[in-house]
């Protein structure tokens, strides 16, 4: 399977009063990582929302394990989880530079159209896309 490595430098205004990330902040570096998968599929989100669709966030499953400091490098390693044709499901670790898992997470997303917030399938809308997905689900060599 298909993941893609997205390098964190941890920043002070990501932290809270215990000094540790604020647990909200690993959603924006889920984003981050699933940005940059999408990328390394050959795609990019504004030129799809260019052609009159969103992919919202329709459910979030995040698990926290060991706290992230200020300070600390971590990287997110993001996947497609589970995908249908119709919705997309990215896995997410946020691990720490020696390969301790700190958090982890899904997001499941489906693709809209502006106007409407109707569902449209990926399958028959994007076809290109589609292929890219099932591609990365595959086991790689």
């Amino acid at each position: 399977m298909k993941q893609n490595r997205t390098t964190i430098k941890v920043r002070y205004q990501e932290t809270d009063m215990m000094g540790v990330v604020y647990h909200a902040n690993y959603l924006v570096w889920f984003e981050m990582g699933r940005t940059a998968f999408i990328e390394d599929l050959g795609f990019k989100y504004h030129e799809i929302e260019q052609q009159g669709v969103y992919s919202p966030v329709v459910d979030v499953s995040i698990h926290y394990k060991k706290p992230v400091r200020y300070g600390d490098d971590v990287h997110v390693l993001t996947w497609v989880e589970e995908y249908d044709g119709l919705r997309i499901t990215y896995g997410y670790e946020v691990r720490h530079e020696g390969g301790e898992v700190a958090v982890k997470g899904t997001t499941k997303h489906v693709i809209v159209k502006q106007d409407s917030f109707r569902p449209v399938s990926i399958r028959r809308s994007f076809p290109e896309w589609h292929e890219a997905y099932l591609q990365a689900m595959e086991p790689q060599a």
